[in-house]
């Protein structure tokens, strides 16, 4: 286990002191695991408090929901441990007044047992104290009673609404009805790839196979109502919001506030692609979503996965989900954008010229495809090698390239002039990073070399190779002993040059090419890298080819393949 604490026993308290240092609006009691909000009126004026909390784990909740217009405070116990009843008593002598306060408890039983103790005690002193208890987890339908289900994201959505009401002065009753209101209209449910592992354990609280996911979870790390097989982001969320609709959540014509969270280890990208699934799934579907938000809102330390709120709204709903608040940890906005696509389309290149297919045209056509089909197969020995020193990325753009390639058709390779400059613009297209300019400047550049020729001559092939070459070299810096593709590109285009001044016949000058190329690519191992990522790594990379000279390579070795065929 790699964490980046100090000692498991204080994880919660300095976790705790690090959120209050970044939110002027909230301070942490001395003697309490316990962020109250800042500069809170005289008790007598203060308006309904809004209190909240549990086991920590779960960040940014519950503490990065302090603030005027969400909580009054929050209670964090031990991680996905429940906070003590002194704790949940001492954040309501430090936050209610006269006008009482709500707590807002998900259901499990811990937290209904202190919160539930401390709201007695606190009765008990002259404070007035209501509960709501957050029970949205939909993914527990067939398992056991509605009442009986877990409280999870949807919770955050329950705080907004409560503070929004308190804002506004509404008295402890209709505060606590709304709130009441709220939760019973929010359902939950989450998907897990993978577990997530406790500071004072060490290890994951359960395991999955490499294709494993588990449907259906909490948010302590606990093991969902069914383990299945991964799926893609679509066909998740569609489990996810099937359930709802199951659970007469909500049906065709209803309007919704939808939340897209986090669990704690997954990226905004695979959040932006489940967002977009749900959004789409819920228009099919003849629901509209008034409000939508993604991101990290209730977390499960380090899990990776995620999990959908869908809240029922109506315009006096929506009105305390937009009202104003400080709480840090909400996001604010929530408005879609109703024309997210542009209706401009940039200025198209000119198509390549059109008209019948030299032989030779036709003959770069095949061999380009047996370039891609090399590309395409050699994607698992790439990306092991630049995973190595670099990013990871050449195997799937090489991928892509191959793709690209094999949709083009012969059409598109009148001459050999114009088949080059179409791979080029392909190529520059289909892959990102440095690849995708390396190989489109460089086919532009033997292009131009061979406007004048078709069929080529084999001298007019090697100037177009090594004019190609130049270019890359060029575009970007790189020499010979760099430790890039140009260390494989620049011996096999002057090996094919010198072949082919001594006499020998096409074919075996560019066999000679190949071997110069996979010596050139072998000697990387021995080379410091100088430009790219690998240069940051410095003799970390030696012993390993370099990706990029590996690549050439592989289509040095298709074109003679394909060449012999």
């Amino acid at each position: 286990m790699k964490k980046l604490i100090n000692d498991p026993a204080h994880v919660v308290r300095e976790m705790l002191e690090g959120v209050v240092a970044l939110n002027p609006g909230a301070v942490l009691l001395a003697n309490e695991m316990v962020v109250v909000r800042a500069g809170l009126p005289d008790v007598a004026e203060r308006p309904v408090a809004i209190l909240s909390g549990g086991g920590s784990g779960h960040e940014p909740a519950h503490a990065g929901y302090v603030g005027a217009g969400m909580l009054s405070a929050a209670i964090a116990g031990d991680v996905f441990t429940s906070p003590s009843t002194d704790a949940v008593l001492a954040a309501l002598r430090a936050a209610a007044g006269p006008a009482g306060a709500l707590l807002i408890v998900k259901n499990y039983t811990g937290d209904r047992l202190n919160f539930g103790l401390a709201a007695e005690l606190a009765r008990a002193e002259g404070i007035p104290v209501e509960i709501v208890v957050v029970a949205d987890d939909v993914a527990l339908k067939d398992t056991v009673p509605a009442e009986r289900r877990r409280g999870i994201a949807g919770t955050v959505l329950v705080h907004k609404l409560a503070g929004a009401a308190a804002a506004r002065g509404l008295p402890l009753g209709e505060v606590a009805e709304l709130a009441r209101a709220g939760a019973a209209a929010v359902a939950s449910m989450g998907i897990s790839l993978g577990s997530c592992t406790l500071p004072a354990v060490g290890h994951p609280g359960f395991v999955l196979g490499d294709t494993e996911i588990e449907v259906g979870l909490g948010i302590h790390g606990e093991q969902g109502v069914r383990r299945q097989a991964i799926a893609p982001a679509d066909a998740l969320v569609a489990t996810i919001l099937e359930t709802m609709a199951a659970d007469g959540r909500f049906a065709r014509g209803a309007r919704v506030a939808l939340l897209v969270n986090g669990l704690g280890a997954t990226p905004p990208m695979e959040l932006a692609i489940v967002t977009r699934a749900a959004l789409a799934w819920l228009k099919a579907a003849g629901v509209t979503v008034e409000r939508a938000w993604s991101g990290t809102f209730l977390s499960a330390l380090d899990m990776p996965g995620f999990s959908l709120s869908v809240l029922a709204v109506d315009a006096a709903r929506l009105a305390l989900l937009d009202a104003p608040t400080e709480a840090l940890a909400w996001p604010r906005g929530g408005a879609l954008n109703q024309a997210p696509l542009s209706s401009l389309s940039p200025t198209a290149n000119a198509a390549p010229a059109g008209g019948p297919v030299s032989p030779s045209g036709a003959e770069l056509h095949r061999v380009a495809r047996a370039v891609a089909h090399a590309l395409i197969a050699a994607e698992p020995e790439l990306t092991t090698l630049d995973s190595v020193t670099g990013d990871g990325d050449l195997g799937a753009s090489m991928v892509r390239a191959g793709d690209a390639i094999l949709a083009l058709r012969e059409e598109a390779f009148p001459t050999v002039c114009t088949g080059l400059a179409a791979l080029a613009t392909t190529l520059r297209r289909a892959i990102g990073g440095s690849s995708g300019p390396f190989y489109a400047t460089g086919l532009m550049r033997a292009a131009r070399a061979l406007a004048e020729e078709d069929p080529p001559t084999n001298a007019a092939l090697a100037d177009a190779f090594a004019a190609a070459v130049e270019a890359i070299s060029d575009l970007g810096g790189a020499k010979p002993g760099d430790r890039t593709m140009i260390d494989a590109l620049e011996p096999a285009a002057q090996a094919f040059r010198d072949a082919l001044a001594r006499g020998t016949p096409g074919s075996d000058a560019w066999n000679t090419a190949v071997q110069a190329g996979l010596a050139g690519a072998e000697a990387t191992k021995s080379m410091t890298p100088r430009l790219g990522r690998a240069s940051y790594l410095g003799e970390r990379a030696l012993g390993h080819p370099d990706a990029g000279a590996v690549a050439v390579t592989v289509w040095l070795q298709a074109i003679g393949k394909a060449a012999d065929a």
